[in-house]
């Protein structure tokens, strides 16, 4: 990016670094319990809390990943969006209200609440953590994505600079304080790609050119371009292409002269391109595409044909998307800092609105990136498509604004999902965990958020969204049984819970082995692996139920009970809620009591 753009970027991001601390020191002010920390006293007002709850669901795979795989693989992507939103229709007719009612905080409370079973407190709290910091590596990741196109700058510097900002976030005030940031966070950032959209689409329609480009027949440089390749990746050329290659060893189709350059006709096929590579490709020429992109721009508006790989991987998305919201710990911890069951419920329903409202603007964004910044597809880093969109349709200061504006967005989308993830993974640890000291819960804090953030570094990038779909899987395949079953069938016993956990988390992880192994395994097994959930969940419900039936007699007492206060209308008074604590004295320094 030019030096005008990036110091507009840095100036963005640091006013946004500014408002989060102004907004979580004004929050932590009023953070004076263990309940302001973990629990927002919950006093929660629905319209605010939808906001927050938005606004750390909106990660980097929302504000960056989708529009990058719309322009990579077009319609097919759409499934994402369209699941991230829609997964909260299951939380409102499932376990919402219910889940809000039983008095749990977290799902390991749910689960000994429900099931009386200090087994599965260990369990679910190991896989709050798993999938807290599954989800936890894809923002670092983004942090050092997002850095390294406007700054130029390597991997590690964007995580180490959204590290302190987490924490500082997370320990300034707890959930009450990380309430008002999110809340915030969440209109930032839906101005951030709104205003960018309207401004470019507007550029697009006002070019004269719209039609012409949309009917080209695959994507193509309207200039004269060099693209760094700062990756290995493999090209799918699908046409005869005349390249200018700067590389370290020979190239398909000719040697290459003693200054590492040469000029060659590459011929339709898959080629390896070593990372530090130059391609420098001539106006109109076809842009190659990494493998697995859509070269075609006919197959790339319009859905799949049927393949039978192709629909597994929709329906497992589909599934994975829709059942992984209601497990992901992040989203369940805010619904109990609703007053009752019904207010829970009416919080869902905004942030489906509010999500549904968001999610329109990156697919054009995806479909502008496809006709503007091209040279994504032959590097691979899609991801980038959001930041760099900007400067490719609008030069000078109008470009760089814009630029400035999508960085400081893409700044907020990781910084307040990093933030809920970690005050969700801390708080469903420490409140397992009996006597633990204010300093204790904060140490906490930070092993929460230092462990991802050093795993991003040492993990293969991916597709931001398809990287937290992973996530939802394993949300999909653990904990929605645990929670649907919990909720709605009285048979469920601690063994068939554990059963299914056992056997639908595993799943996941070895499907995120094998992939990890096998990065390009084709076919309906390599869809499956991408995406397991198509059989991970049936999995995990079939063991628990099956289990559950084999362990009848071993059902926990007071489960009539406790049934009968998860779906008793709130007026009727059944909820049973742990008490908050009382404020603590001003004379008291500000501690938290136990």
């Amino acid at each position: 990016m030019p030096e005008s753009s990036v110091l507009l970027a840095w100036a963005a991001i640091a006013v946004v670094v500014v408002a989060t601390f102004a907004i979580g020191a004004w929050g932590s002010s009023r953070a004076r319990t263990t309940s302001d920390l973990h629990r927002a006293r919950r006093l929660v007002r629905e319209e605010r809390n939808a906001a927050a709850i938005s606004g750390e669901y909106l990660s980097a795979a929302s504000f960056l990943g989708v529009a990058g795989l719309i322009l990579k693989d077009g319609s097919n992507a759409l499934w994402y969006p369209i699941g991230f939103a829609s997964g909260y229709l299951a939380v409102v007719l499932f376990i919402a209200a219910p889940l809000r009612r039983s008095g749990a905080y977290t799902v390991p409370d749910f689960a000994v609440v429900r099931l009386d079973s200090p087994r599965l407190r260990g369990l679910t709290t190991a896989l709050v953590l798993v999938i807290g910091w599954m989800y936890l590596v894809p923002q670092f990741q983004a942090a050092g994505l997002t850095f390294s196109v406007i700054a130029e700058l390597p991997a590690w510097a964007g995580v180490l600079v959204l590290l302190p900002v987490v924490l500082a976030s997370v320990l300034s005030g707890g959930l009450r304080a990380v309430t008002l940031v999110q809340a915030f966070q969440y209109w930032l950032k839906l101005f951030a790609i709104t205003f960018p959209a309207f401004v470019l689409f507007g550029v697009f329609l006002l070019g004269g050119s719209a039609e012409s480009k949309l009917n080209e027949p695959g994507p193509v440089f309207e200039r004269p371009t060099a693209v760094d390749v700062g990756t290995p990746v493999v090209l799918r050329v699908s046409e005869p292409t005349r390249l200018e290659v700067t590389a370290e060893r020979e190239v398909p189709g000719g040697p290459l002269q003693p200054d590492g350059r040469a000029v060659v006709w590459v011929q339709p096929g898959e080629y390896d391109v070593d990372a530090g590579s130059v391609l420098a490709f001539r106006a109109g020429a076809a842009v190659p595409v990494v493998l697995g992109a859509e070269a075609d721009n006919g197959s790339w508006t319009h859905p799949g044909t049927g393949d039978p790989g192709e629909l597994v991987s929709t329906y497992s998305l589909i599934v994975a998307t829709f059942l992984g919201t209601m497990g992901l710990p992040h989203v369940l911890v805010r619904f109990y800092t609703n007053p009752s069951g019904h207010g829970a419920r009416r919080t869902a329903l905004f942030v489906v609105v509010l999500l549904g409202t968001f999610y329109l603007f990156p697919t054009v964004l995806g479909l502008l990136s496809r006709l503007f910044v091209p040279k994504l597809l032959v590097t691979g880093q899609t991801d980038a498509a959001v930041l760099l969109l900007p400067g490719a349709m609008l030069a000078g200061w109008p470009g760089a604004l814009l630029a400035a504006l999508t960085a400081a967005g893409a700044f907020a989308a990781f910084a307040s999902t990093s933030s809920g993830l970690v005050a969700s993974v801390a708080g469903a640890v420490s409140s397992n965990v009996q006597r633990l000291k204010a300093w204790h819960q904060r140490g906490l804090l930070v092993v929460a958020a230092v462990v991802p953030a050093g795993l991003a570094l040492l993990v293969a990038e991916q597709d931001l969204a398809r990287s937290v779909g992973l996530a939802f899987a394993m949300a999909a395949s653990t904990f929605c049984p645990l929670l649907v079953l919990g909720v709605w069938w009285r048979r469920l016993t601690a063994n068939g819970a554990v059963a299914g956990l056992l056997s639908g988390g595993g799943a996941v992880l070895l499907a995120a082995v094998a992939g990890a192994l096998r990065p390009h395994l084709a076919g309906l097994a390599g869809e499956l692996v991408r995406q397991p959930a198509l059989l991970s969940v049936p999995l995990a419900f079939l063991v628990m139920v099956l289990v559950s039936l084999g362990t009848k007699q071993r059902l926990p007492e007071g489960v009539s009970r406790l049934m009968l206060r998860m779906h008793a209308p709130d007026r009727l008074g059944f909820q049973d809620d742990r008490r908050p604590r009382r404020p603590v004295p001003k004379d008291s320094g500000g501690r938290h009591r136990r």
